[in-house]
């Protein structure tokens, strides 16, 4: 008996994990996405407070910003954006805008022949934090 009170919690655990995993990697309309290149980051000062991906699927190519806990627990609003930048120029169009959202996808661009990075936002402060992937050709 003790054994079994043991695992479950472990198990679940791992199901929960796999699960909300799962659902923050999956662009709005499209259950396809696979990420490219690197994680980039997004920090205040020494201290990382966001990442962003940049991801492929259905033909598209889409950016990713996720803030961390650690800024998104703290006292006040926040302010989280998602775009992509298309060889070299920030496409705005494919800009979307959260408030108090800890995750931001993009809309989708049809770049996947050029060379883009995908690049996040964060702000809430007075201050706008940004970071950005490696470029991807």
């Amino acid at each position: 008996m003790r054994k079994a009170m043991l695992i479950l919690p472990a198990v679940a655990l791992s199901v929960f994990g796999f699960t909300s995993t799962a659902q923050a990697e999956q662009a709005p309309g499209c259950s396809s996405t696979v990420q490219i290149g690197s994680t980039g980051y997004i920090k205040k000062g020494s201290t990382t407070i966001a990442s962003v991906k940049q991801f492929k699927g259905c033909g598209k190519n889409w950016a990713y910003t996720y803030v961390w806990d650690s800024y998104a627990s703290q006292p006040g609003s926040f302010y989280s954006s998602a775009a992509m930048v298309v060889n070299g120029d920030r496409d705005y169009s494919s800009n979307v805008n959260g408030t108090n959202k800890q995750d931001v996808w993009s809309k989708g661009t049809d770049t996947l022949t050029k060379c883009t990075r995908a690049y996040g936002e964060v702000w809430g402060d007075g201050n706008v934090y940004w970071g950005q992937t490696d470029e991807r050709c």
